[in-house]
């Protein structure tokens, strides 16, 4: 895997390491290189489960749906890119199923948390107790 592939995510004071899935989500890994550094906030989803959202309203980003699912694994982070419900990231630290007040939605799993993942709960847990968090994805380096 060279460090292309690799993502340095901080959230709050908790740092992971992801890869793109750019085989079965190609044109989700494009688009969100190119917003690279990508900043925003966390706060705790309201219908999933045990995950993060970056709700993102009407954003287009001009992807449709691929590698699409409802029921994600802690560790994957999401793009759902609007239709039913408004855009937005997802961030799984447990057991999610993707949903909104208007039912179930499934959304393209892009990235995937391959190191420091004993802190995925830790950081749910401190979204939920504690509020909104920083988060920032940039592309890792030969350091990380």
């Amino acid at each position: 895997m060279s460090t292309s592939d690799l993502v340095l995510v901080k959230a709050g004071p908790y740092q992971f390491l992801a890869r793109f899935e750019s085989k079965d989500a190609p044109k989700t890994v494009a688009m969100f290189r190119k917003l690279l550094p990508y900043r925003q906030k966390l706060i705790h989803v309201r219908w999933s489960g045990e995950g993060l959202w970056v709700p993102l309203g009407d954003k287009d980003f001009g992807v449709g749906f691929e590698n699409q699912t409802t029921h994600p694994a802690p560790g994957h982070i999401l793009l759902y890119p609007g239709g039913y419900s408004e855009t937005e990231l997802l961030f799984c630290y447990g057991g999610v199923s993707f949903a909104s007040k208007m039912g179930p939605l499934s959304a393209n799993h892009f990235l995937t948390i391959v190191a420091g993942n004993e802190n995925l709960r830790p950081l749910g847990e401190r979204v939920l107790w504690h509020g909104a968090q920083d988060v920032t994805f940039d592309v890792a380096d030969e350091a990380t």
